[in-house]
């Protein structure tokens, strides 16, 4: 009965209505407003900031019209190799002599003015009517400037702006030593490229092949960015670059930078 009776008073009695009530702790208000600003900041970031993010893609450094692949004429055996690789030759000026199976006597000459690249042909060889004879570069001056052609996945070629910013890993220097190449897009291509199109730009079919091996991509051609101070006479991300020139046909990764995004049109359907 005494229980009752105290259980009775309670409900009767107020319930403690003079005494202060805390809503948080000062902790907690310091957590809310850390929060609330985040918040703030993030929101204004998604309306006005913007994402940059970059596209990775093989490279080949080359001048800027290429290369092409010189084929033979004729069929027969090779009696005499009249050019030697890293020669610059004019156009028309002899490679090869072949002598036919009537006994006269050929010679295979190049198209246009370049350097020769590499002779797939040596003397005593049976070559055959359009054989790949030559690979020469398309280059009449040694002072030529240097281009490099990165091949960038189709679906990944659509975000790229002319005079993009592009980073060039260089396979035959030191990147921890000598840091990365600089340079910006000159030209982006409309249309995907084919095995055939990459092997004659190049004049190599194994870079053909293995630069379309994951499908057609597109080709890139981005401009050195020039340097008088250092050997290599382009800019690098290290003060002075490599201690020496670089060679036409030499391998690279490119690093290009897209077209920055607005975070907020990422949560847009």
């Amino acid at each position: 009965m005494q229980f009752r009776q105290q259980a009775l008073a309670k409900l009767q009695s107020p319930e403690e209505l003079d005494l202060p009530v805390r809503f948080a702790r000062p902790q907690g208000w310091l957590v809310l407003s850390v929060t609330v600003l985040v918040m703030a900041a993030a929101s204004v970031w998604a309306v006005t900031g913007t994402v940059a993010s970059t596209v990775s893609a093989p490279a080949v450094l080359t001048h800027g019209e290429g290369s092409y692949v010189l084929q033979s004429p004729v069929a027969g055996q090779v009696t005499a190799v009249l050019a030697k690789e890293g020669r610059r030759l004019a156009a028309n000026a002899p490679v090869l002599k072949v002598r036919t199976a009537d006994g006269r006597t050929a010679v295979v000459r190049t198209v246009a003015a370049g350097r020769i690249t590499a002779l797939a042909a040596a003397i005593g060889a049976i070559i055959q009517t359009g054989a790949n004879v030559a690979a020469v570069e398309k280059v009449a001056k040694a002072d030529d400037p240097l281009y490099a052609t990165v091949y960038v996945p189709a679906e990944n070629a659509t975000g790229i702006p002319v005079n993009a910013a592009v980073d060039l890993t260089v396979q035959s220097v030191p990147t921890q030593q000598y840091g990365v190449l600089r340079g910006h897009v000159k030209a982006v291509d409309r249309t995907a490229q084919t095995q055939q199109q990459v092997t004659a730009f190049l004049g190599d079919s194994q870079l053909g092949e293995q630069l379309t091996k994951e499908g057609r991509p597109v080709a890139v051609l981005v401009r050195l960015d020039p340097s008088a101070g250092t050997k290599s006479g382009y800019k690098w991300s290290s003060a002075d670059g490599p201690p020496y020139a670089l060679d036409s046909m030499t391998l690279a990764t490119g690093s290009i930078r897209l077209a920055d995004q607005r975070p907020v049109d990422w949560l847009l359907p």
